[in-house]
């Protein structure tokens, strides 16, 4: 007998079984399933106690992707040229050694400013003071010689260089030019009327964790008032504001609806990028040890890319993993466009429940071929 709700195409009998598994061996686990393949719903399910159909929570930084679907359009627009220095869109940007820095660089977390010293309040993220204080920063390493993750910054990089080209917050372009239009279940910004529906990501507190100091590449890359990120979502202005870099909320449909209506085209309409647009967007720009955790990483512009301890994807896959180990990404090699959010944070990187997941629905879409 079947325990999560919902259903699989034919074919994708392997991976309702895997999400099967994990529901009976862990009562208390809840999450969201979701596969396209060539922009036809595969997979839709929903298990566990704390999570229905359509439930809403936070993704963290899958966020980060769904904000770079913006910086995308941009960039097909001409609007953006990945190629020209941060300072010719952001002239204030071009101080203290950042004045070559181009905008790919900038956006594969080679800026060398992971934070700054103080942080930023969280009614700061979003607004044109955060850029401007970020502008007039010294970065932490020469930009554009090592990368780093900014966990939180690129976000405030990306929602400048939006103002600064389309006179709009990316929030409303993303609004404006893909959620509504494509029907994507997630949110750059939560409304009132939506409320009803977010369940708060669960998690467990570390009571000992070690002094982390704020000044140290980890503390700036924290750089918020609150006890742990995790925290982020949870709160109601930082999910209402929809902070490009993790305070994003939807469903995991709406990840993978996402990704499918960008690359592949999701019910019967026409991909909203093209596939030189996906090339440049895509193309993997640092690998390596990350200088900001420590942990080996791979990104292209914003997104994610595949590589053996983040092991989501074919060469050609591009995506973004959050904190909680929620997973949204796009695989042009099989046409798929994949997202899944659990309730309660949980290991995320290959071992974990997301990457066995995706590599079922990718290996079902490899047995359709």
């Amino acid at each position: 007998m079947q325990i999560s709700h919902g259903a699989v195409a034919a074919g994708f009998e392997d991976v309702l079984d895997l999400f099967e598994s994990f529901l009976a061996e862990d009562p208390n686990y809840s999450a969201q399933l979701s596969a396209y393949h060539g922009g036809v719903r595969v997979v839709g399910l929903t298990g566990g106690p704390g999570m229905a159909a359509d439930s809403v929570t936070g993704a963290y930084s899958c966020s980060k992707g769904v904000a770079a679907m913006v910086i995308a359009l941009l960039v097909q627009k001409n609007v953006l040229d990945l190629d020209r220095p941060v300072a010719f869109y952001w002239p204030e940007f071009g101080v203290h050694g950042k004045d070559r820095l181009l905008v790919r660089e900038a956006l594969s977390h080679q800026a060398g400013l992971p934070g700054i010293e103080g942080g930023f309040g969280l009614a700061e993220f979003t607004t044109a003071g955060a850029a401007a204080r970020l502008a007039s920063a010294r970065p932490v390493w020469q930009p554009g010689r090592q990368f780093g993750y900014h966990a939180l910054t690129i976000g405030i990089l990306m929602e400048e260089l939006c103002r600064r080209t389309s006179g709009e917050s990316l929030q409303d372009l993303y609004d404006r030019r893909i959620r509504i239009p494509y029907g994507v279940d997630f949110f750059l910004g939560l409304p009132d009327e939506e409320e009803h529906r977010y369940r708060d990501v669960l998690y467990t507190a570390e009571p000992d964790q070690p002094w982390l100091d704020p000044l140290s590449l980890d503390g700036l890359n924290s750089n918020s008032p609150v006890s742990t990120i995790m925290e982020l979502p949870n709160i109601r202005s930082v999910r209402a504001a929809g902070m490009s870099a993790a305070g994003g909320v939807g469903s995991a449909d709406g990840l993978a609806h996402l990704y499918a209506a960008a690359t592949t085209g999701a019910d019967n309409s026409e991909p909203f990028l093209g596939e030189d647009t996906v090339r440049r967007m895509s193309t993997e720009q640092v690998w390596g040890l990350d200088r900001s955790s420590g942990l080996d990483n791979a990104f292209a512009v914003v997104f994610m890319k595949p590589h053996p301890s983040r092991n989501f994807g074919s060469h050609r896959a591009f995506g973004h993993e959050g904190a909680n180990a929620a997973l949204g990404f796009a695989d042009p090699a099989y046409s798929l466009g994949f997202g899944y959010i659990p309730q309660r944070a949980e290991d995320g990187r290959t071992p974990g429940r997301a990457h066995r997941l995706a590599a079922a629905v990718r290996r079902s879409a490899a047995a359709l071929a």
